[in-house]
Parts: C-alpha cells; sequence; structure tokens
C-alpha cells in the first residue's frame, strides 16, 4: 500500500496497479505540490460530497485519465450532466459496496452537507485485506464504532481542522469509537480558519485512543504504509 497526500483531503491510494483517487481538489488548493495536469494516472475516483475543495478535479481527471468515478447517485448524475462518460459513472448510496481492481469499496454515511446527494466517507478494502476507512468531510457521530465493529480498520484518514468538521478532540475520539490501528489527519491547515496544525490532535490521541498510531504524511510524497 502506498498513499500520496496532497494536501487538504486530497488523497491517492496505491495498491498494486490500482491508482484511487479520493476528493482531487488541486485547483485553489493551496498546499497541493502538484498540479491535476502532473496527474498521469487514475483507475478510480471517490467523490465523498460535490464541495469545491473536495470534488475539485474529478471531472477534468476522469475525462483525460479514462478513469471511473464513484459517488452517490445525485453526485454521480450532476457530473454526468456536466460531460462525464456514463460509461465512467458509478453512482452509489450509504451502505453500498463496489468492487473495482480487486478492492471492495463500501459508502458509509457522514455528518455534513453536499451541494447535490449527501455527504459520505468510504471504507476500502484493499486485495492484501488493508482496510482503510476515509471519512470525508464529517462531524463525529456514535455510529462510527458500528463502523469498527463490523470492519478491522487499520488505516483511518479523519479531519481535524474545526469549524466545517470535526475538531482535533473529537477526532481523537473517533479513533477511540473506530479502534483503528492507525490515524491520518486531514483537513487542517490549508487554510487560517482550520487548526493549523497536529499538535492538538496528538495530545488527545495520546489520552483517548493511545493504541492508534499516527502517520504524519508530508505533502506529495508517497509513503509505504
Amino acid at each position: 500500500m502506498e498513499i500520496t497526500w496532497f494536501g487538504h483531503s486530497n488523497f491517492r491510494y496505491r495498491h498494486g496497479e490500482t491508482d484511487l483517487f479520493v476528493d482531487p481538489f488541486f485547483v485553489g488548493n493551496p498546499s497541493a505540490p502538484t498540479t491535476y495536469d502532473q496527474i498521469e494516472k487514475a483507475d478510480v475516483i471517490l467523490v465523498t460530497h460535490d464541495h469545491n475543495d473536495h470534488i475539485g478535479q474529478t471531472l477534468e481527471l476522469a475525462i483525460r485519465l479514462d478513469a471511473e468515478v464513484v459517488g452517490v447517485f445525485e453526485t454521480i448524475q450532476n457530473l454526468i450532466a456536466q460531460g462525464l462518460p456514463e460509461s465512467l459513472g458509478v453512482p452509489m448510496n450509504i451502505g453500498g459496496t463496489v468492487e473495482r481492481g480487486g478492492t471492495s469499496i463500501k459508502m458509509v454515511q457522514a455528518l455534513h452537507s453536499s451541494i447535490t446527494g449527501v455527504a459520505v466517507g468510504y471504507i476500502m478494502t484493499f486485495p492484501d485485506d488493508t482496510c482503510v476507512y476515509h471519512a470525508g468531510d464529517t462531524g463525529l457521530f456514535g455510529d462510527m464504532e458500528l463502523l469498527g465493529n463490523f470492519h478491522d480498520i487499520d488505516i483511518s484518514a479523519l479531519p481535524i481542522g474545526g469549524r466545517f468538521t470535526m475538531d482535533a478532540r473529537e477526532a481523537a475520539y473517533a479513533c477511540k469509537l473506530l479502534k483503528c490501528g492507525k490515524v491520518i489527519p486531514m483537513h487542517w491547515g490549508t487554510w487560517p480558519i482550520l487548526d493549523k496544525n497536529t499538535d492538538t490532535f496528538t495530545a488527545a490521541l495520546q489520552k483517548t485512543a493511545p493504541k492508534t498510531e499516527i502517520l504524519r504524511l508530508e505533502i506529495g510524497i508517497p509513503s509505504k504504509i
């Protein structure tokens, strides 16, 4: 498993020959170290919701790289109306599962708004059984405990920035509910309105979920996990 964080909530999960992107927000992302036209390969793009800082350059990348786009039904229909080939759209809804490139992709709930449809998260189980929960934008919710009960989550990618999502203290509690082995903090530091660093999250994690290891990814640097 190789994970690259492009800043904010923009990730590439690479396993074997499959490149899976989540929320490819490049244009307007002050922390992105590259531009979307420098991305040479994408097989699948997951969209958590269609705010600009998440849907980003999904449409442009999908068309140029012939990548399938997974998202909630209404969001995919909206992308098709904007020019996404229908053959590349993979509409689904909360509770549903699809498989792409040997990876099981389950759509789960998130507490957030969206222009179309609803905001969601994803639980991805890769061919080697590595399980990744990418929460998208969300507040803390008690049913995260159910996600941890139904899935053996190795890595969680959780927003910690506050204001638009749960804050650092709540994200640490989410790790306790999820019982995840490792956590990647995201959605912080992009703009001054968000938490500027992970210090508060680190301290809260040590207190609330000390068995969860924090992964400090460097923006734009692929990390073997």
